[in-house]
């Protein structure tokens, strides 16, 4: 444990599994209080069961506004304050546009998108009311280029990135820091629903790289000092270019 992160509340969404879990690890290990935030509930007291005592779980379905609204006094009534929070949960389609569904189109934009504004409009009084304060956004290189396979993913993270660019500037004067982790492909669950020959040909030349990777990028930003802000990191597999 390195203690980097000692006596400081992380909350983080999409926390049982992937990314999320990664970064819930590297955060207890630096030695802070961590609310795992997801709709698995089993899931979340298996962790939490597993992780110790400074693993706290939160079932909260981000697609639902009442559930959301409860987010914020959930983690107060457990924890007391928050310190950080990492909008991390997200969905995933590719493939190409005329062969998708739009309805599936509406429900990765609602996690991708819609419940990034909603979470964050949610812990935000808080922080502003204690002025100082962390947000950090999952988003994806495709939130930086256009990625012809996943126009509707790409779109959703370039929303993602407008949104944190934008907030960061409104909030800074609260002491408020917001920035963004931008990964390219990532060993996670996610990539099940990537086009098949792409799947193929990222783990054919090892273009997909660990989430522990993602949470060393978490605790690099979130142990700066206050006097500096890191507005994005793009973090790449060695041998991934586009």
């Amino acid at each position: 444990m390195s203690g980097q992160l000692s006596g400081k509340v992380i909350a983080i969404t999409g926390a049982a599994s992937g990314i999320g879990l990664a970064c819930v690890r590297g955060c207890l290990d630096a030695g802070a209080r961590v609310v795992l935030i997801d709709y698995a509930d089993d899931k979340l007291r298996s962790l939490a069961a597993e992780l110790g005592e400074n693993a706290i779980p939160l079932r909260v379905d981000l697609t639902n506004p009442e559930s959301v609204a409860g987010m914020m006094p959930g983690i107060l009534d457990k924890v007391g304050h928050l310190d950080a929070f990492h909008a991390n949960a997200g969905a995933y389609i590719g493939g190409d546009f005329i062969d998708g569904d739009p309805d599936a189109f509406d429900r990765m934009l609602d996690l991708n998108v819609n419940a990034v504004f909603r979470t964050v409009h949610a812990v935000l009084p808080h922080m502003i009311e204690r002025g100082t304060g962390d947000i950090v956004v999952t988003s994806s290189v495709a939130g930086h280029t256009a990625v012809p396979w996943e126009p509707i993913y790409t779109a959703s993270k370039h929303a993602v990135q407008a949104f944190v660019h934008a907030l960061r500037r409104q909030v800074a004067k609260h002491g408020i820091r917001v920035g963004a982790i931008a990964p390219g492909p990532v060993l996670t669950p996610l990539v099940a629903n990537w086009p098949k020959e792409n799947l193929d040909r990222a783990m054919a030349s090892g273009n997909l790289f660990d989430p522990k990777e993602i949470a060393e990028v978490l605790l690099f930003m979130l142990t700066r000092p206050r006097t500096v802000t890191i507005r994005d990191i793009v973090i790449l597999p060695a041998n991934f270019d586009i």
